[in-house]
């Protein structure tokens, strides 16, 4: 017996499917900040050209 026609208008039913909608995840975490990771670079390149800059004013 051949399965009944489905309107065009409608979605035939599925089989074994697996496909279901993601869960979003919640907003958190310090990997999705990426001004904090800007500002911790900017700070680390004031500190490294500190240091040169104090080498050479000082001997």
């Amino acid at each position: 017996m051949t399965d009944p026609l489905v309107p065009p208008e409608e979605t035939p039913p599925v089989e074994g499917s697996t496909a279901e909608a993601h869960e979003e995840r919640p907003d958190g975490g310090i990997w999705e900040h990426p001004r904090f990771w800007m500002w911790l670079v900017m700070i680390g390149a004031v500190l490294f050209a500190a240091f040169f800059l104090a080498r050479v004013f000082y001997l």
